[in-house]
């Protein structure tokens, strides 16, 4: 099978024609294990959800409160790996494996350095942060100690979505994929010890006892922590040791800078960052909004948020192949087939997202009630949850589109389609529906919204103007 994966992939880079049953078969190929990648990221925040929630609500509280400053930091990085991993897709697609490993050496010492200013930034502002959110004093302590804890990994992470990003770009999904699960399961483990105290558990009659730190919420972060160092680590193995094309053990290469490849990332990867930043500041807009709700709120909020990821990671792992496909079909010169990819990615994307969406609807009390006891919060994120099922098949349009385009190196104007979205739409209904309506007004507000993007994103696809912004090969 991934014999037959690599031989469609070397059709795409020689210049030979292609079906579209080869073409729709070698997206799913690739689409597949970057879903399961996806998902394994999401089922490691549901871990830290469920097992956090067994504390109660405030302890619930406080990782919702800087979920989305998380995700703000996580979206930087993002940002920086695409700005180099799109380079090396097209040089590799132009069958420059030598160009694309210059880019690579570039951006393991650039990023290395980006994780560590990001990790000082957000050491800074930890103790002020659940302050400036808004947030409880009685969840701020805890707030705080996630927070830090989550900021001190930033390196590995940077690290971890490099090397990742690199090797799908390279055609290689199953390790990141492999190795995305394995990080879940030392989650669990790690979390199992950190966040709960000694005790003694009891399984089919049997008793044994169970050595636990106790450390609570700053539990789960180190838990997370551990379990991405670990991964990182690995990921950076088989990039520099075991990938045929990008592989740097026994290479007489030498690493220098280059002004190209620094503007190109810096062309690609500041769109994505400023888009980053603009779409967390509005969740983070969002959650100042949501915080006078109460805790319940918060927490309802946060747990629906955790659970509506589940089903947009298949989209996500689609945008993953649709960047690849994309980015190797322009390296290669060839427009026809890339347009191709992108429509048959974004068809994809939709079919799947609305099975995903109509088991969301119906699914959505297990997903709630896996990582909360608390009724209120239950009853009050199954509601919320409903509402967004409505808007999935859209915003899966807008999720493997934008993938379309950073293949293709267009990032500019996705990034300001999406800010005009959600600063225009979402903000602005959530502000007018969330004093009479409470939660349920701002999730209205983003189903709205989040429909609107996938249509717009949908208009610039089918125009085509994103095929221009191929980046030449370094």
């Amino acid at each position: 099978m991934y014999r037959r994966k690599k031989d469609l992939l070397r059709f795409v880079r020689s210049g030979q024609p292609m079906t579209v049953r080869q073409q729709v078969y070698l997206a799913a190929q690739l689409s597949i294990p970057s879903i399961f990648a996806q998902i394994s990221s999401v089922i490691m925040q549901y871990i830290d959800a469920s097992m956090v929630g067994s504390l109660g609500a405030n302890a619930s509280a406080s990782i919702g409160l800087v979920s989305t400053t998380t995700w703000l930091f996580m979206g930087l990085c993002t940002s920086v790996a695409a700005g180099f991993a799109v380079q090396v897709a097209h040089l590799l697609g132009a069958k420059d494996d030598k160009g694309a490993r210059v880019v690579l050496r570039q951006a393991l010492v650039l990023s290395l350095l980006f994780g560590f200013l990001l990790a000082a930034t957000g050491c800074g502002i930890s103790g002020y942060l659940p302050r400036w959110l808004g947030g409880d004093e009685a969840i701020r302590h805890d707030a705080t100690g996630y927070f830090m804890i989550y900021a001190l990994s930033l390196p590995a992470l940077q690290l971890n979505m490099l090397a990742g990003s690199m090797l799908r770009c390279s055609g290689n999904v199953y390790v990141p994929s492999i190795l995305n699960m394995l990080m879940c399961v030392m989650d669990v483990i790690f979390n199992l010890f950190l966040i709960f105290p000694s005790r003694m558990h009891e399984i089919a009659g049997f008793s044994f006892y169970l050595p636990g730190a106790g450390l609570g919420v700053e539990g789960a972060a180190l838990g997370t922590a551990l379990a991405l160092l670990v991964t990182a680590l690995l990921m950076l193995y088989f990039l520099c040791f075991r990938s045929p094309e990008l592989g740097l053990r026994h290479r007489r290469e030498k690493l220098f800078f280059t002004g190209d490849c620094l503007r190109r990332a810096f062309r690609i990867g500041l769109p994505m960052g400023c888009e980053r930043i603009i779409m967390c500041g509005a969740q983070i807009m969002s959650t100042v909004i949501v915080a006078p709700l109460g805790i319940y709120a918060i927490a309802a909020n946060a747990f629906a948020i955790t659970a509506e990821s589940l089903c947009y990671m298949p989209g996500y792992g689609i945008a993953d192949a649709a960047t690849t496909l994309v980015g190797q079909s322009l390296g290669a010169k060839r427009h026809d087939l890339a347009r191709s990819f992108a429509r048959i990615t974004v068809v994809m994307g939709m079919a799947v997202m609305t099975v995903m969406g109509a088991i969301m609807y119906l699914a959505a009390p297990l997903m709630i009630g896996v990582m909360t006891p608390v009724p209120e919060v239950v009853s009050l994120g199954v509601s919320i949850l409903r509402i967004e099922a409505f808007a999935v098949p859209m915003f899966a349009a807008a999720i493997v589109a934008y993938g379309v385009f950073i293949g293709a190196g267009d990032t500019l104007v996705p990034a300001t389609m999406n800010f005009v979205s959600i600063w225009a739409v979402r903000l602005t209904l959530a502000a007018l529906l969330a004093p009479s309506m409470g939660l349920h007004g701002v999730w209205i507000a983003m189903c709205i919204e989040l429909c609107f993007r996938g249509a717009i994103f949908l208009v610039r696809l089918l125009r085509g103007k994103w095929l221009g912004a191929a980046t030449p090969a370094c």
